[in-house]
């Protein structure tokens, strides 16, 4: 049965550490790392858990700068994901510093009630968000197997309480040819640059054959060395992107043939290599999606009306692969960046503004709300951990007979 008790709790819980809150907030967005270097992003992030009594599992995963904090001992576990990778040249433009902060107030205020409501609390340190797919090699490696339902929130220009999200694939294509003197003897080089030229008008006018949802954007990542020096090795990175994986997959197939039509008019050999793992679109749960769309109406928000959230993709996230293996969300909360949006240099500005220090506080009491009438609800929480049950292929006595305490 629902109690007013549990969440006033964890509304109170989270207002108590917000001068915390907010400082981890802007220490991480002063000193940005990148995937997989975000050893002193992580170790700020788990420090508030640490103090509050979290067990804590530094590399999680097999990842330096991963991490698990778990509290309680209940049959519901939840998880809740922090990021803090930073962008290249443009620090948090994505306000993973929000991410981060907001996931640890969640997991201190979820921590005051998980005796009471039968809940572990599983706080998880997710690097390589921008690049990398960590939760996917989290995911791949059991850290997420025990998790029953998980949830996180990103920052951006509008409220989005069930935020989509495309299916993301990236690779690095490398030409070799040969070295020549350009103006001596160009006909004896084999230019890898010409190769990069040919692909690329190849994928200019694929775009206009592509399937709605899917896209494509790359750069050159080497393009030669000197004017005067045929170049002999070149390398494109490409990003897909589609609103399935069914068509993302249709997608790498064409985008591999225009790839291989540079190879072939230059002579050049290439190979393709993926960056990191697939990105699966979002598929977020409905009820945590609505009453997280509540709790943005009680503070006054206005979320994007649930008719236009299927054409609002916010781009891809890791966070992806995750609901589709479990109930999750991954809403978005606005931020007033002036009109600016994510991936610029404004958005990084205000990232560490007043607004943001709002979605830090606001998300994570929404976040926590969110699993407290998770876990008050019995028929919602049986879904979630029947779900689990049957995803991992096992309902133990003692678990069935944890459930019926509850």
């Amino acid at each position: 049965m629902p109690t007013i008790t549990a969440l006033s709790n964890v509304e109170d819980a989270v207002n108590r550490h917000r001068g915390d809150l907010i400082e981890l907030s802007h220490a991480i967005h002063a000193e940005p790392e990148l995937a997989f270097e975000e050893h002193r992003s992580c170790a700020k992030a788990q420090a508030l858990a640490a103090e509050r009594g979290f067990a804590m599992t530094a590399a999680a995963g097999g990842l330096p700068t991963a991490f698990r904090a778990e509290y309680g001992s209940g049959p519901l576990v939840v998880g809740i994901c922090a990021e803090y990778d930073a962008l290249p040249g443009i620090g948090h433009a994505c306000g993973h510093n929000i991410i981060a902060a907001s996931a640890v107030g969640t997991a201190l205020a979820l921590a005051e009630v998980a005796d009471e409501l039968g809940l572990t609390v599983v706080l998880l340190g997710t690097p390589a968000e921008e690049t990398g797919g960590g939760k996917a090699l989290l995911l791949k490696a059991g850290t997420f197997d025990d998790i029953a339902a998980t949830v996180m929130l990103h920052p951006g220009p509008v409220d989005i309480a069930a935020a989509r999200s495309l299916a993301l694939s990236e690779v690095a294509v490398g030409y070799t040819g040969r070295e020549s003197h350009a103006a001596v003897a160009p006909h004896l080089g084999i230019n890898a640059a010409d190769a990069l030229t040919v692909t690329q008008v190849a994928i200019g006018l694929l775009r206009q054959q592509l399937a709605p949802g899917q896209m494509v954007h790359g750069l050159v990542t080497e393009g030669g060395q000197a004017s005067n020096i045929i170049p002999a090795h070149t390398e494109l990175r490409y990003t897909m992107r589609a609103t399935t994986m069914e068509s993302l997959h249709e997608l790498e197939q064409r985008m591999a043939g225009c790839f291989t039509a540079g190879a072939v008019a230059t002579g050049c050999t290439h190979t393709v290599a993926e960056t990191a793992p697939s990105y699966a679109a979002l598929a977020p749960d409905g009820f945590l999606s609505e009453v997280f769309r509540a709790e943005m109406l009680r503070f006054g928000r206005t979320p994007v009306a649930k008719e236009l959230e299927t054409a609002l993709p916010l781009g891809s996230t890791d966070m992806g692969n995750v609901t589709q293996v479990m109930p999750g969300i991954h809403p978005v909360v606005g931020v007033d960046a002036g009109g600016a949006s994510i991936h610029q240099p404004e958005f990084t500005t205000a990232a560490a503004g007043p607004s943001a220090d709002k979605a830090v506080v606001e998300g994570a009491i929404m976040l926590a709300r969110t699993v407290v009438a998770l876990a008050q609800n019995a028929a919602e929480s049986d879904r979630v951990l029947a779900a689990h049950d049957r995803r991992r292929g096992e309902l133990s006595p003692g678990r069935a007979q944890r459930r019926e305490k509850r």
